[in-house]
């Protein structure tokens, strides 16, 4: 073309009609050749562009039957929140009780936070094993809200179902408890009163054991309530009081039995010496119950003793005889007796007492130096 533009060029500047035709034969010449040259090209485009449609389409059929199978859809595991008990270092729980499997498209993320490679997909069984969590790719904001208010609920429920679990077991407890109680009283309504006041007393005896002293108190009680001649649930009552220093109760049960029953010669014992430390009325007390202990030499001693610091001496006397008949050994029982018939002026008999209780050898160093005296006092 920059040719025939030359040409055209010579041909103006030369000028003259000649040159005119020359041009006009020249765009004759020219214009069928132009027309042809164009046609190729359009034909060569179309033809481009027939191939590489042609291309594409046998591109995507070969791709599309020899493409692998599109992987399902991830879904998003749940999200377990270990919350560690208190006094447990966070490092105690690093590892999550249950690893969750991978997922497929899923990024494997280590305990310690770091985001595993592509590399590592085919050991995702063992980095799960190994206390690994699987987390999905990242959501929408909208999945991303539902995923955190999962795991706010997450997070609450173990300590929720851990208390209900104990409210469970502590209500089964009681309700065993109290079946129990109700087979005891439908058992115990079914026997006499004196056999269900001694499983009572056995029972207060089985708290006591363990330490229970209220439950005891409260067992023995009802014992007595079922049978108020029970001594051994009585005298227990009475010694659990004085060892806990509730004296005063003690003495009033003390009392209220014997007004029940005053066959009870070693409650009145108790009673006596309570009231000895207390000003009470000791010695009728003792005389009150005195025709039930007739064969009890220590009774007899005790009443023969609190009746002579009353300068009661012959009634004194009297009551050391029935107590030395019952138990001639005891030394003391003898000294007693000397002293009493002294000072009742009954001097013969005492010097016999005093030699007796001398001869019996058990006195200590003191109240054998004590009958010695005696003795020389009575033989001047």
């Amino acid at each position: 073309m920059s040719l025939i533009n030359k040409m055209l060029q010579d041909l103006d500047a030369r000028g003259g009609p000649g040159a005119q035709a020359d041009r006009q034969e020249i765009k004759t010449v020219l214009a069928p050749a132009r027309s042809g040259s164009r046609a190729v090209l359009l034909g060569g485009g179309a033809a481009a562009l027939l191939a590489l449609a042609a291309g594409g389409w046998l591109g995507w059929r070969y791709y599309a039957a020899h493409r692998p199978p599109a992987a399902p859809a991830a879904v998003a595991p749940p999200i377990v929140l270990v919350t560690p008990r208190a006094g447990v270092a966070p490092a105690a729980t690093a590892a999550p009780a249950t690893a969750l499997a991978p997922m497929p498209g899923a990024a494997t993320v280590a305990a310690s936070g770091a985001p595993a490679g592509p590399e590592t997909g085919s050991a995702a069984g063992s980095s799960a094993a190994a206390g690994q969590v699987a987390l999905p790719n990242p959501a929408p904001a909208a999945e991303r809200s539902l995923v955190n208010r999962a795991a706010v609920a997450a997070r609450s429920a173990p300590a929720g179902a851990a208390a209900d679990r104990v409210a469970e077991r502590a209500a089964q407890a009681e309700r065993k408890r109290i079946a129990a109680a109700r087979t005891v009283e439908r058992v115990d309504s079914e026997l006499s009163p004196a056999v269900r006041a001694e499983s009572a007393y056995r029972r207060a005896l089985g708290v006591l054991q363990e330490g229970r002293v209220s439950e005891a108190l409260a067992g023995l009680e009802r014992a007595l309530q079922l049978d108020p001649q029970h001594e051994a649930a009585r005298q227990t009552l009475v010694s659990l009081l004085l060892e806990n220093g509730r004296t005063a109760e003690a003495t009033q049960q003390l009392r209220g039995a014997l007004a029940a029953d005053p066959r009870q010669p070693a409650l009145a014992m108790l009673l006596a010496r309570l009231q000895v430390e207390g000003g009470g009325p000791a010695v009728e007390t003792l005389l009150r119950t005195m025709p039930y202990a007739a064969d009890n030499a220590d009774y007899h001693a005790m009443l023969a003793g609190l009746l002579q610091r009353g300068q009661r001496n012959a009634e004194a006397a009297e009551h050391y005889q029935a107590a030395l008949r019952l138990a001639p050994q005891n030394a003391v029982w003898w000294m007693g007796l000397g002293i009493a018939l002294q000072a009742d002026k009954r001097l013969p008999e005492a010097r016999e007492a005093y030699g007796r209780a001398k001869a019996a050898g058990s006195l200590t160093a003191e109240l054998q130096a004590f009958v010695e005296r005696k003795l020389e006092q009575l033989a001047r």
